[in-house]
């Protein structure tokens, strides 16, 4: 099978109940350890957000790091890493925003960007919406000019698109 025509949803594994009963997990780590569908992925990925022409991809913690990094390192662009609070060393910048039910923040190095540099947002999946919108807004009170965001798979029913206030490609949709 060439490529251009694999289809990445035969490489997602999903898994009913995880992590709370009612829930349908989507697995990447299947399609992690299939080379060649990994690196389709990544060339699929890499040719969406380069159309943005970025100097920094951010991920967002923790898979959104290996979708980020391995692309960052094909388009020989920076890499950042936005975690969660109190995992980074050194001074961070924080940025908190609200949940469904309370609130949660979101951490880059202080000196993870410069002002200006161009920025697009990768993590593993997009849900509901609110952490990719956090962290473009923590990216820009940072000084960056964030372009877009990326993501292997797009739950939208859960209209998490209807949040971002940039274009998002995403490469696997569920409707349910």
């Amino acid at each position: 099978m060439t490529s251009q025509a694999m289809d990445l949803r035969d490489h997602i594994a999903t898994v009913p109940d995880f992590p709370k009963p009612g829930i349908l997990f989507y697995d990447i780590s299947t399609l992690l350890a299939h080379a060649e569908a990994w690196q389709t992925t990544v060339e699929r990925l890499a040719e969406a957000v380069s159309a943005h022409r970025p100097d920094v991809l951010a991920g967002i913690e923790s898979r959104g790091f290996l979708v980020a990094a391995p692309l960052a390192l094909k388009l020989g662009v920076g890499f950042v890493m936005v975690r969660k609070h109190g995992k980074l060393p050194g001074k961070t910048v924080s940025y908190t925003y609200d949940l469904e039910y309370g609130s949660d923040t979101l951490e880059i190095q202080e000196n993870a960007i410069a002002a200006g540099q161009r920025i697009v947002v990768l993590d593993d999946l997009l849900a509901t919406g609110g952490t990719m919108r956090a962290t473009a807004d923590l990216l820009r009170k940072c000084g960056g000019d964030v372009r877009a965001g990326a993501c292997i798979i797009e739950l939208t029913f859960l209209d998490g698109r209807a949040k971002q206030d940039m274009p998002v490609t995403t490469l696997i949709s569920y409707d349910e």
